[in-house]
């Protein structure tokens, strides 16, 4: 194993042992050379890809933190937003292509995401994984202004 990752004996054996706290890199290339996934090696294997929610990392104190909150499948672009929505605004989407999916995470304020037969209520923390191969939008029903990080993958 220590060979075929590249990461060294005394590294696995200490993570096995629950006493080292590898390198996201480290994580990566511990799981190709499982044959596996990245989302595959540290997700609970009840979570789903749209919540995973799963710690990957800790630093040196409980405020160091690093969460793989979701997952989507990309094989062609990704690509990261920052959006603000004013109280009361609204952006109507047009359905992407297949394969291309959303992840959202709010940062301030309530988003309301709107989908054909259902919707989404998130705040601050929260996040949500979908296909946008569907119609949807994006709504502020509060009174301040709404803040997002939008991931969009291919």
């Amino acid at each position: 194993m220590a060979e075929r990752s590249g990461v060294s004996r005394r590294t696995i054996i200490n993570l096995e042992a629950g006493e080292a706290n590898i390198s996201l890199s480290g994580l990566d290339r511990l799981a190709t050379a499982l044959d596996t996934t990245f989302v595959s090696l540290v997700a609970a294997p009840s979570a789903t890809p749209t919540a995973i929610d799963a710690v990957a990392w800790r630093g040196r104190t409980a405020e160091s933190i690093a969460t793989l909150l979701g997952s989507a499948p990309a094989s062609r672009e990704a690509q990261l937003w920052s959006w603000s929505l004013a109280a009361g605004d609204r952006y109507d989407a047009e359905p992407d292509a297949d394969g291309w999916h959303e992840m959202i995470l709010v940062i301030s304020g309530q988003l309301l995401i709107q989908f054909e037969n259902n919707e989404l209520v998130l705040n601050p923390g929260d996040h949500s994984t979908y296909s946008s191969a569907q119609p949807y939008a994006y709504a502020n029903p509060g009174k301040s202004t709404t803040r997002f990080a939008r991931a969009v993958i291919s």
